[in-house]
């Protein structure tokens, strides 16, 4: 019996789906079948009920989940010690706005996991930060949006949907409605910032209002988050896009927040140098769910 195995079968028990479980273990799916398969045959016993429409454990495959879990979490403590010991004293890290509590969630997590490790948080401009990263400035950064196809030094890590909600005039009439049909704005003066200063997330919004069928209409220039706030907050007809995360740090009585009925994310990576070993203690950190910071999160 191998740890990767045990790993597949967590993962495909919790999932309840082989696709999902290969995209969280960072492997292709004829892999983590081939490992559960493995496994079962060591085992002589059945672990899942496999049909074309559904995944489910069998009797025994939830009597050994339980016990599979207690080996990954003792292999998973020896592993973040271990690293702990030789871990650099210092993780430069490049950071995007917009994360809000997430990035005290990560940073808590990652701090349990590597106590003895000062993390310094570096923010710029995504094609800086990638610069940064790929010439040894930073060990790691976070990247919104696709990915770029002109950093093959780098390699990108999926890591978390970051939410975006739509922020109006508190005394806009559709500020009193729970959720916003995208198309509901189309009359509305956009104020974003210019596409140049990040493409991924302009690119979102405008792709989402054709989609609704619109063009967004341009509003006045985009400065700074607190300006913008403040500009929607006199009550002048126009919208923009926060994060969701920003929103609910963000205490603006004459601005509201709500989401739209077609919900907007983008996605974050962590990205690292591919000559640079997996950084498995920060990923765990990112994708710790809200109120969980153990090490079997």
């Amino acid at each position: 019996m191998e740890l990767r195995q045990l790993r597949c079968f967590v993962a495909v028990a919790e999932e309840l789906h082989f696709g999902r479980a290969a995209e969280r273990l960072l492997l292709g799916q004829p892999a983590v079948s081939q490992q559960v398969r493995r496994l079962e045959r060591e085992l002589k016993v059945e672990l899942f009920d496999r049909s074309p429409r559904y995944v489910r454990l069998t009797p025994a495959g939830e009597r050994f989940l339980p016990a599979a879990r207690d080996v990954l979490s003792a292999e998973g403590a020896a592993r973040a010690l271990a690293a702990d010991l030789a871990a650099p004293a210092v993780l430069r890290l490049g950071t995007v706005t917009g994360l809000g509590e997430r990035l005290d969630r990560i940073l808590d997590a990652y701090q349990l996991r590597a106590p003895r490790v000062r993390v310094e948080l570096h923010a710029a401009p995504v094609r800086d930060r990638l610069a940064r990263l790929a010439d040894g400035r930073l060990d790691a950064a976070f990247v919104r949006g696709a990915v770029p196809d002109d950093s093959p030094d780098l390699r990108f890590l999926p890591g978390w949907q970051d939410e975006l909600v739509i922020a109006l005039p508190a005394r806009h009439p559709l500020a009193g409605q729970p959720v916003v049909e995208l198309a509901e704005l189309a009359d509305l003066p956009l104020r974003m910032t210019e596409r140049r200063n990040h493409p991924a997330l302009v690119d979102l919004v405008t792709e989402a209002c054709a989609r609704a069928g619109f063009r967004p209409v341009p509003g006045p220039a985009h400065t700074t988050f607190q300006d913008t706030l403040a500009a929607i907050g006199t009550g002048a007809p126009m919208w923009t896009v926060v994060y969701a995360a920003n929103a609910r740090m963000t205490n603006a009585r004459r601005v509201v927040f709500r989401p739209c009925r077609t919900p907007l994310s983008l996605p974050t990576s962590v990205a690292v140098r591919r000559s640079a070993p997996l950084p498995r203690l920060l990923l765990e950190a990112c994708r710790t769910p809200p109120g969980c910071d153990d090490h079997d999160s």
